[in-house]
Parts: structure tokens; C-alpha cells; sequence
């Protein structure tokens, strides 16, 4: 059965819908690389490989991870001692890596090298003595990461008028750090409401939110000028998914954040001749294809891919799986 086809029965009409491709969209250099992590751990060492968490937060990723044999756990102590284990792109905390090493788990870290930049960033505040602001939404995975890797005081906030709650040691030595999936321009409001309470605060400006974020809400953001309804594909557990569909509807753009094909309500479409989209940094390309494919079904489609950054961004594989061939 293929699972991209019509769920639901409608009429087609085949009338004219251009739809307009984002660029850039979908995976980004962090993906690609947490997922060659875990295809590459399965061909080195066959299954199964476990997987603390999603290896990037799409439903149909780790769908297809898991057909082929990953094993996809919430924490370690579910993982077998010994066991081939890979940290998902989001990253850990120190009391996970502490327990994978008690398990004795021969542990591949898919981290991607932009939130290891972070964690990298908010140690060394606190090491100076700041207190650290991380600015980011409590719960999600990065998040609870970032916030195992900083030893002192550490606070979370994700909105400008958090920042008059903030119980500081002193006023003169606060940093602040970033989630990096985050709406460029949500973080800018917190970071000037830090400013404007503590003026001697440190730490990196929007370009620190990481570029394939902010190359996907710029992209988003020139799309809808034009288009009359948005689509992002992406898992309503991927946070810059999420914001992709926000920007839109913010600027008053019907905007709909969906799985895949069979997610999709044509009635949204009624009477439109414009299509945006779009899709999150952990959504495939061919996700993006089997919803094009799908319309097809009921309208005569054109495409056009607008004008956007052509990224060239590649993050290495850790040398054991770079330099290695199947055992």
C-alpha cells in the first residue's frame, strides 16, 4: 500500500495550482549527519543499533530507521550493556552520558556539532561565573540537553516577560545562550529585554540561531508574500517546524504544519491558485515530493522553486564510522 496516496475521497477538478518550493527546505546538515550516523552503525554492526530518543524529531525518519533495525529507546538503562548506542542530534546530558558509560555502551554521539557549540558556550559562562540565561522552551529535547551540560546557576526562560522574574546573583555578570531551533525573531525580543534589565550581558545575537533555522524562516518569510496558503511538512514534535508554520500565519497566511500527504484537508485549498512550501530541517525531500505527487491527483500542478540560499554546509561522521567497512 503506498502510504503517500489519497486518504479521502474528493472530486478532481484539475484546476491550474502553482506551487511555490522554498528554498532552502528540509533536512540540514545536522540531520543528514545524525541519520548517516545511524544508517552507517546499522550496515558496520547490523541490528540492532539503539537510539536514545528520536534521532531527529520526523515521524517518517524514524519510521524508516526503525524497519531497518534501530531501536528507539527514552533512556538508557532500556539499552542491553555493551550495546552499539547513538545519541540523538538534539544532544544529552552529562547524567545520560555518565549512565551510558556505567551500562558499558559503546556510545556513537550524533549531536549535532551546532548544539555541542552551545553547550560549549554556556560551560564556559558559567565557568567565569555568569549566570546562565538559556533561552528556549522547556521540555523539548535540546533543551534538556543544553541544560544537563551547565554546571551553576542556570535559568529558562522563552518569552520577554520572563525576564522581570529572573532572580540574579549579580546583575553585572549574567550570559545568555540560545536554543538553536528557535524563531529568529521571538529570540531577538528576549535577547533585548536581557539587554535592557542587565546592559552588561554577553553572549552571541540571532546569527548564533543555527543558519539552516534561519535560512528556512527567511525562505518562509518570502514565500508568503506570494502564496495564499503555506504548507510545512514536518512532525509536530520539531520545534523549527513549528515556527515555519507560525511565521506564516503570522503574517496572515492561512498556514498548516502537516506529517505528509495524508495530513492534508483539501478543503484548505478551495479556491486557491497559489501554494506555498516548506518543509522543517529534519523533514525529507521526499516527503516534499510524495505531496506534490498527491495534488497532482486532483489539480493541475506547476511548480516553481523561489530564489534562496544554496547551503553547502557539511558536518564530518565521527572517524569510526568514516574510515570503517562492514564487519
Amino acid at each position: 500500500m503506498n502510504r503517500h496516496a489519497p486518504q479521502r475521497h474528493f472530486e478532481p477538478d484539475l484546476a491550474p495550482l502553482e506551487v511555490l518550493l522554498a528554498k532552502p527546505r528540509g533536512f540540514c546538515a545536522g540531520v543528514i549527519r545524525a541519520v548517516e550516523i545511524v544508517e552507517r552503525a546499522l550496515e558496520i554492526h547490523g541490528a540492532p543499533v539503539y537510539v536514545r530518543h528520536e534521532i531527529v524529531h520526523n515521524t517518517h525518519v524514524v519510521e524508516q530507521l526503525r524497519a531497518r533495525g534501530a531501536v528507539f529507546v527514552s533512556e538508557v538503562d532500556e539499552i542491553p550493556e555493551g550495546a552499539i548506542t547513538v545519541f540523538s542530534a538534539h544532544g544529552v546530558s552529562r547524567r545520560v552520558e555518565s549512565m551510558a558509560a556505567e551500562r558499558g555502551l559503546d556510545v556513537i554521539d550524533a549531536t549535532c556539532p551546532l548544539v555541542v557549540k552551545v553547550h560549549v558556550q554556556g560551560r564556559r559562562h558559567a565557568e567565569q561565573g555568569h549566570d546562565v540565561v538559556l533561552i528556549g522552551h522547556a521540555g523539548h529535547a535540546e533543551v534538556e540537553g543544553t541544560r544537563g551540560q551547565i554546571d551553576g546557576r542556570l535559568h529558562l526562560i522563552a518569552r520577554p516577560e520572563e525576564v522581570a522574574d529572573l532572580e540574579i546573583a549579580d546583575p553585572a555578570r549574567v550570559a545568555y545562550i540560545t536554543q538553536t531551533t528557535l524563531g529568529v525573531q521571538d529570540t531577538r525580543d528576549v535577547i533585548a529585554a536581557l539587554k535592557a534589565r542587565f546592559p552588561d550581558i554577553v553572549g552571541p545575537d540571532t546569527r548564533n540561531i543555527c543558519y539552516a533555522t534561519q535560512n528556512r524562516q527567511a525562505a518562509v518569510q518570502e514565500m508568503a508574500g506570494r502564496a495564499e496558503v503555506i504548507l510545512v511538512i514536518g512532525s509536530r514534535q520539531s520545534s523549527n517546524s513549528s515556527r515555519l508554520r507560525e511565521i506564516g500565519a503570522q503574517l496572515g497566511v492561512p498556514a498548516y504544519l502537516v506529517e505528509g500527504p495524508a495530513s492534508i484537508d483539501l478543503a484548505w485549498l478551495e479556491g486557491v491558485s497559489t501554494l506555498g512550501l516548506s518543509a522543517g530541517a529534519s523533514a525529507p525531500e521526499e516527503l516534499i515530493q510524495a505531496t506534490i505527487d498527491w495534488l497532482r491527483h486532483f489539480r493541475d500542478v506547476s511548480i516553481t522553486e523561489l530564489e534562496g540560499v544554496e547551503e553547502d554546509v557539511v558536518f564530518r561522521l565521527p572517524v569510526r564510522l568514516a574510515n570503517t567497512a562492514r564487519t
